[in-house]
């Protein structure tokens, strides 16, 4: 089985990045982009540079555009193209702890506990040990249901989408974290679990197989909802996520917290919107993104399917 982890940097290696490069079974590419510094270099993994990615396909590129996370996916496609069966994206940022990547449940029956709510989307944190939390993504206009009781049972299911957990400083929006700002240390045993909706997973720490890949691409132009967006597109595309225990520490990179949130703002207004159109057809997102995300989309399909 052909593993890959990517990630894109704007960062010299950092030390969660060496321990990904020594990481036995594993093939790591990162994605540079403009800010990232001329002589990066890792020891096993692959490094794309800005003109490595301009050559896979320029026209992608400029639709993308430079100096955003989403040149991640570019790393996506030289996985894919290199024949990945599991791809592992991560944030430079996830220090990963030695139980990272050895516990994979996708591709395989497994049980797990399956919670049951009635509204449209599953907020992952309502269910741990941090349930005043929320992930980011998660719709606004629901916060107040979302840790109603739910009903849960153990379940037989296969994923093919696996978003493990961080400790540290966890994924949550910029008006939870300014509320909140949380060091995190997740209950284990809460874990695995699944749900009957939808609901946010992120680009960090998350392990997809490969017939997933078409349809999971970093929309670029909608701010930091490029991740949760295209979590929701998968799953309207009827694939199953499984949250697992935590196996990185996030040690967040400095951001600007007014920022964030301004960039958050695009899905604080259509997140719930979102949701219900797509579940109708997947498609149905276009409506919600920019010409040239929409645009990239397609063409990173087609350059998957070459």
């Amino acid at each position: 089985m052909k593993k890959f982890i990517i990630t894109t940097t704007i960062n010299p290696p950092t030390s969660a990045i060496k321990k990904f490069d020594k990481m036995d079974g594993w093939n790591l590419i990162v994605a540079g982009d403009l800010k990232t510094p001329k002589n990066y270099k890792i020891k096993n993994g692959l490094y794309l540079s800005p003109k490595d990615q301009v050559k896979i396909n320029n026209k992608l590129s400029n639709l993308i555009g430079w100096n955003c996370i989403q040149r991640r996916n570019f790393a996506m496609i030289m996985a894919y193209k290199e024949g990945a069966d599991i791809i592992a994206t991560i944030d430079d940022d996830n220090i990963p702890y030695k139980n990272w990547g050895k516990n994979i449940l996708l591709k395989k029956k497994i049980s797990v506990r399956k919670f049951l709510t009635n509204e449209i989307a599953f907020d992952p944190l309502s269910v741990t040990n941090y349930k005043h939390l929320w992930h980011r993504g998660f719709p606004l206009q629901i916060l107040n249901k979302k840790n109603l009781k739910k009903k849960n049972k153990k379940v037989e299911e296969t994923f093919d989408i696996q978003a493990d957990f961080w400790n540290g400083d966890p994924d949550i929006d910029a008006i939870c974290r300014m509320e909140h700002a949380p060091e995190c240390k997740f209950k284990i045993s809460d874990f695995p679990f699944t749900s009957n909706k939808f609901s946010p997973f992120n680009s960090q720490n998350t392990f997809l197989t490969r017939k997933v890949i078409e349809n999971y691409f970093l929309f670029p132009h909608v701010g930091r909802m490029d991740d949760i967006w295209a979590s929701y597109y998968a799953e309207a595309k009827g694939y199953k996520v499984v949250y697992n225990n935590p196996s990185v520490y996030q040690k967040r990179n400095i951001h600007d917290l007014t920022k964030d949130m301004e960039k958050e703002i695009i899905g604080y207004k259509n997140n719930l919107n979102l949701i219900k159109i797509i579940k109708k057809n997947p498609d149905n997102i276009k409506k919600f993104l920019p010409e040239n995300s929409w645009k990239a989309f397609k063409l990173y399909k087609k350059i998957l399917q070459k």
